[in-house]
């Protein structure tokens, strides 16, 4: 009888700590970080925030303090740096959207195996990664879009109706409306995330296993979770109790790391500032992109810490979520354990008559 969510939890844990702690390895927990890092295990978020109006022939607050920051730029050049570090930072994501897609992959393989090795995980897993980023780029896209009509239409509709010109004779449907709005946006991006995670967590398998798409493996996926919908329900219920839990300590993690690189790193940027400063730099191009770059790496080097703290974790969830799926999916199944596909021959009795001289 196939194991409750709640039953695989114990089996995870003992994954975890047979593939990092028996024996232990630096140089795999290293890979892993990097691994999970690329893959988006460790986890991150980001948040995009649009001006409400523009007016150019005002100026605003904000012209007035991009001024006194950097009082010797032409606004033009420095529009037309914004402009290339935000079209480098949209085709950054998108390669980066590919290299998680086949970490992924990767990241399988090394916990079904206890074994990581990059190099030939990427060799590997190009085929089935490319068609992971496909899926991801257009879901990606579609969610965006979902987004988009599920707030843009209301707007407009309220926008027609005049509420947001006289608000105050419009209070009883504009709190009505956005009352009803926050509920229906909450269930899209459940849905969004659960999407998301059952993709990760039970088609990825497929397509590492038999070389199948998305498409496809949605559709066996689909008529799994019909056949066993309590279990499935149970698993991303569960999967939302331990990823809070998670989140918490990881968050901890965050704050106290943060601040003990906070010291030192503020202590750097006010030497330079002032090095910079004694030397007669002032804010140019060039500066502004050493800036950047350095602000670049600050970054990554605080994630892979980051990372490189969660390596528990990163192995921990694609543990949880193969060993529930091992029991509803025999080709995962075969490979978690092997001894299944071959089992020992029954032992043969021995003849009743001796064999003829």
């Amino acid at each position: 009888m196939p194991i409750s969510a709640t039953e695989t939890i114990g089996l995870a844990f003992q994954h975890t700590k047979r593939q990092l702690i028996q024996p232990f390895r630096f140089g795999q927990w290293l890979r892993l970080a990097v691994v999970g890092l690329l893959a988006g295990e460790a986890g991150s978020s980001g948040s995009f925030n649009f001006p409400s109006s523009f007016n150019p022939l005002h100026r605003s607050p904000s012209h007035h303090l991009l001024g006194q920051a950097f009082p010797n730029i032409d606004p033009a050049i420095l529009g037309a740096l914004i402009a290339v570090l935000v079209v480098t930072g949209i085709i950054f994501g998108i390669v980066m959207l590919y290299v998680s897609s086949v970490m992924r992959f990767i990241l399988f393989d090394s916990v079904l195996t206890r074994e990581c090795h990059i190099r030939a995980g990427w060799s590997r897993r190009q085929m089935p990664g490319w068609n992971y980023f496909l899926w991801q780029l257009g879901f990606t896209f579609l969610s965006f879009a979902g987004a988009v009509l599920l707030f843009g239409v209301p707007a407009a509709f309220a926008w027609a109706m005049g509420w947001f010109s006289q608000p105050r004779e419009h209070l009883a449907p504009l709190i009505v409306g956005g009352i009803l709005l926050f509920f229906v946006a909450l269930v899209f991006f459940i849905a969004v995330a659960v999407i998301h995670v059952l993709t990760k967590d039970f088609v990825v398998p497929q397509m590492a296993l038999e070389g199948i798409g998305p498409i496809e493996g949605w559709r066996r996926l689909l008529r799994m979770i019909q056949a066993d919908l309590t279990a499935y329900a149970g698993y991303v219920g569960m999967k939302i109790v331990l990823a809070i839990g998670a989140g918490i300590v990881v968050g901890i993690a965050t704050i106290v790391l943060a601040v003990v690189l906070a010291i030192p790193t503020v202590a750097v940027a006010i030497a330079a500032v002032f090095t910079g400063k004694s030397a007669g730099l002032t804010w140019n191009v060039f500066t502004i992109t050493a800036a950047v770059i350095a602000g670049c790496i600050l970054f990554a080097t605080f994630m892979f810490l980051i990372a490189l703290l969660s390596v528990p974790l990163i192995v921990f969830f694609p543990a949880y979520a193969i060993y529930f799926f091992a029991a509803r999916y025999r080709p995962l199944s075969l490979e978690l354990y092997p001894s299944a596909a071959n089992p020992a021959p029954p032992p043969q009795e021995p003849p009743l008559f001796p064999a003829p001289a």
